[in-house]
């Protein structure tokens, strides 16, 4: 296979982006509404303590999977040009790898168990060993269509796999009303999208190994792995403590929380990187057009989540009942908390795509370590107050971290601090004055619970777009958001004097 066969059809990037985003932003919508009834229907069908116990189970998986693509993906994106050899040595670390720790996870369900006081907990860590096998078959199979920019077949991989993920759980329920409903819906989520990778990639793996080339490939990967060894306390270090000290109920508030707001919002970037991290690598020579590109797309990101973070917090009290059922009312002081996090979690969650494409993953790592730190800190300092102290001190922690992040990720490349700072802004600033007035008209809404919260969504979202129209690059990005509505919807200013 030679090595062109690795990369995007000749044509416009732009064009492609476009559609990537399109296809992406469609995929990522029908995710979300999944991901949103998921957790509506499993959580009136299973208890709080169900929750807690794989939320218990939850980190042991995520940290075993930091080692297993040991960030060969992002490589295999990343790289200017990539032969069958080096993408085939890659495939088998990456086999060998996840193999290995499946079999550690394996080796260690009885001592997490015990570190919980939690029997239910060692079986299903045990259990959650072949979904890190199932990924580490499909990784590199789905880094070569990420390359590729195949957003059109990802997208229906991810809309397929999402709705069969959630059948398989709510299908579970009939059986049996426990923790291993929601065990079925992630296995089949990890396992249904490799079988899709092997079948849409015209890429398949041979038995002979060379290693010439590899070494920077294994350098970057290595980067990326100590970005997210790092990331992974920040990420996941609060749902150990709270169980540790406690207990299962209050964990399991505290994840159906996070869940309903800050995954949401990292499965927005998530999705876009795949467009953004091969884009922009193939501009990392064009300063210019690298910028240019980063500024469109960040402000729309802004202006989709923004106001509806601002929305959730103040209408968290009606919202998380109305959603989960009273017996998670609970949630809502907790949800409100991350809520502040999440107003700039969107703003700096895709930093990563600019560390990556510009092959930055030192920085990226050592970024990583600061964030792990001031994190665990946050979580250490909160956890006397509970959940809610935790998700306080954390969301504080997110707001003394940015500035720095941005100033950091200025220090090289085609991005400063300024370009940020002028873009973001307009939509950071609506977006809070979005909360305040949203929260003071609380009086004011209707009694209805659906009109109440209709009402502070679009208040939320006009007063954000108000704010917006006050600042020239608000205007700008207000502008491109127009230019990716249908035709027929949205007319240009030649047309209506036509």
């Amino acid at each position: 296979m030679k090595a062109s066969a690795f990369d995007p059809p000749e044509g416009s990037l732009r064009q492609s982006v476009r559609r990537g985003a399109i296809a992406t932003g469609l995929a990522q919508a029908v995710k979300f509404a999944t991901q949103i009834l998921s957790v509506i229907l499993l959580s009136r069908l299973l208890s709080p303590d169900d929750f807690g116990v794989v939320a218990m189970s939850a980190p042991v998986l995520a940290f075993v999977a930091l080692f297993q693509d040991f960030g060969l993906t992002q490589a295999t994106v990343q790289k200017n040009s990539i032969t069958h050899e080096e993408v085939n040595y890659l495939f088998w670390v990456n086999v060998a790898v996840s193999l290995v720790l499946a079999c550690l996870m394996v080796g260690m369900a009885p001592l997490i168990a015990r570190f919980y006081g939690e029997t239910r907990v060692g079986p299903l860590i045990a259990a959650m060993a072949l979904q890190i096998i199932a990924y580490g078959l499909g990784a590199q199979h789905l880094a070569l269509l990420n390359r590729r920019m195949a957003f059109g077949r990802l997208a229906v991989v991810e809309i397929g796999s999402a709705i069969a993920g959630l059948c398989a759980a709510v299908g579970w329920t009939m059986v049996d009303r426990s923790y291993w409903a929601l065990y079925a819906g992630t296995l089949t989520s990890a396992v249904l999208p490799t079988l899709c990778y092997w079948s849409n990639s015209r890429w398949r793996p041979g038995f002979s190994l060379k290693g010439d080339g590899v070494g920077a490939l294994l350098n970057f990967g290595a980067g990326i792995t100590g970005f997210n060894f790092a990331n992974f306390f920040a990420r996941n270090l609060d749902n150990i403590l709270i169980g540790r000290y406690w207990g299962e109920a209050q964990l399991g508030f505290y994840d159906r929380a996070y869940k309903l707001l800050l995954f949401p919002l990292s499965q927005l970037a998530n999705p876009l990187s795949k467009v953004m991290v091969p884009a922009l690598s193939r501009m990392a020579d064009e300063p210019d057009r690298y910028r240019s590109a980063y500024l469109r797309v960040m402000p729309l990101m802004l202006l989709v989540a923004l106001p509806g973070v601002a929305a959730a917090i103040a209408a968290a009290d009606v919202l998380i009942p109305f959603v989960l059922g009273e017996q998670w009312r609970e949630s809502a002081g907790i949800f409100q908390a991350l809520g502040f996090a999440g107003l700039l979690q969107p703003l700096n969650n895709p930093a990563g795509w600019l560390f990556i494409s510009q092959g930055r993953s030192g920085d990226f790592m050592r970024w990583g370590v600061i964030t792990a730190v001031t994190s665990a800190l946050a979580f250490v300092i909160g956890l006397p107050h509970g959940a809610l102290g935790v998700a306080v001190v954390y969301a504080l922690s997110e707001y003394m971290r940015t500035p720095f992040l941005w100033v950091y990720v200025g220090r090289k490349g085609p991005l400063r601090f300024a370009d940020i700072f002028r873009a973001a802004s307009p939509f950071i600033l609506g977006s809070h004055l979005a909360l305040a007035v949203a929260w003071l008209s609380r009086p004011l809404l209707p009694y209805q619970t659906i009109l109440a919260i209709a009402c502070v969504v679009i208040l939320s979202y006009a007063v954000t777009i108000a704010v917006a129209l006050l600042f020239p690059l608000g205007r700008q990005s207000l502008g491109e958001a127009l230019k990716l509505l249908p035709k027929r919807l949205v007319k240009s200013p030649g047309e209506e004097s036509s």
